[in-house]
């Protein structure tokens, strides 16, 4: 999914930037025409969701002031996965006696991954991210 806006590369990632900090995302990779941002949830006691939005901003016009951003959001699904790990162990010393050793662990296990292709999440984000560059612009002024 893509956009125009009346900005530079640079200033359209830094909006996108504080789009994505307002969202409660942690920015995870941050130069000045790529930005990636994570957000973790947990919609159930044994299940984990993490959402990785990316945008790259490139210019679209030869003066630099017009950019083209690019978003692209990605969920990973993960599920506590329980295993019971059993071994028996033979004492020769006292005969054919044996006894059960037994430990469970639990983890969590990737499920599934998606690019989420909702037309609504990515408006939403662009129009964030609008807003964040008027209101910068405003400052400037």
């Amino acid at each position: 999914h893509s956009r125009l806006f009346d900005a530079t590369p640079q200033q359209t990632c830094e909006a996108a930037r504080r789009a994505l900090l307002s969202q409660g995302y942690v920015i995870a990779t941050q130069q000045p025409e790529l930005i990636q941002g994570t957000k973790s949830f947990q919609p159930e006691p044994e299940s984990h969701l993490q959402m990785v939005v990316r945008v790259v901003c490139v210019p679209e016009a030869d003066e630099g002031k017009v950019s083209l951003g690019f978003v692209t959001a990605l969920q990973d699904t993960y599920a506590l996965r329980k295993s019971n790990n059993s071994a028996s162990v033979g004492v020769g010393a006292i005969g054919s006696v044996s006894l059960p050793v037994s430990a469970s662990s639990e983890s969590m296990v990737k499920v599934g991954s998606e690019t989420i292709s909702q037309d609504t999440f990515y408006e939403s984000f662009f129009d964030l991210v609008k807003r964040y560059l008027l209101a910068n612009q405003s400052e400037a002024d």
